[in-house]
């Protein structure tokens, strides 16, 4: 067995307690660091696409063990969560068919710069509380999940910064982010599975063991956060995403 594989499991606990702690992560960091290492993209997408459904599902019901989130029938957590992977599945489709119209670098240019702006726009407003309105969550969702669909990133610092400014309180957001990118995942898991016959599942059980592990310590980590640590961290975290993506945009090709 390549020795690589050894490395997969600790790779996926790290980056997944960083997503099940702070909301984002998971894919960004660990898709480029498997495709470093030599793994093939029909390799590495599925898997990842796997084991963030079944870690999101996982992370969401920690979350909500250890009360970080409400998911309880009819809770305003549940219908969030709704709202969002609904209106994610119409920005899919509208993402897939604008993605052979629009070039790469303008992509990246608009999810760097949106990203950026949300990052800063939170920590210049950190002591307000803004106003939650559905129509807020409507627009997050269908751009998130369109931004996802049209380059396969920016979803989980969209959907934690646009929840932040929706109003949503930060630990809430981390969890409900978990639960609506773990359903876009399954999504993405049930296309592979049926349509993309090329696709290798080898990494998937690894991915998911190492990922599904890190879960309950996140949860129990988030628990014991301060509410404004957890919402700094996200807000640097985000306009330093912004940051690199524009930069990756400008200079990297």
């Amino acid at each position: 067995m390549d020795i690589k594989i050894f490395l997969l499991m600790p790779l996926a606990f790290v980056c997944e307690f960083i997503d099940s702690t702070l909301g984002m992560g998971y894919g960004t960091s660990l898709t480029p660091i498997l495709l470093l290492m030599g793994f093939e993209p029909m390799q590495v997408v599925p898997a990842v696409l796997f084991s963030e459904f079944i870690s999101g599902i996982t992370a969401a019901s920690f979350h909500h063990s250890v009360q970080n989130v409400n998911f309880k029938p009819g809770s305003k957590d549940t219908r969030v969560v709704i709202v969002l992977s609904v209106f994610s599945v119409i920005g899919t489709i509208i993402a897939v068919f604008l993605a052979i119209k629009l070039p790469a670098q303008t992509l990246k240019i608009w999810i760097g710069g949106i990203v950026l702006f949300m990052g800063i726009f939170i920590l210049a407003t950190f002591k307000r509380k803004p106003r939650f309105t559905w129509r807020k969550i409507t627009i997050l969702g269908t751009i998130a999940s369109f931004n996802k669909g049209m380059s396969g990133g920016g979803y989980g610092p969209l959907v934690m910064g646009g929840q932040v400014l929706s109003g949503i309180g930060v630990k809430n957001a981390v969890a409900i982010t978990s639960l609506a990118e773990g359903i876009t995942c399954m999504v993405g898991v049930i296309l592979y599975f049926f349509l993309k016959s090329g696709a290798d599942w080898t990494l998937a059980p690894w991915l998911m063991a190492g990922a599904v592990l890190s879960v309950p310590l996140a949860a129990h980590t988030l628990k014991r956060m301060p509410e404004k640590g957890v919402k700094i961290a996200v807000a640097i975290i985000i306009t330093l995403l912004g940051l690199l993506t524009l930069a990756k945009a400008f200079f990297g090709g």
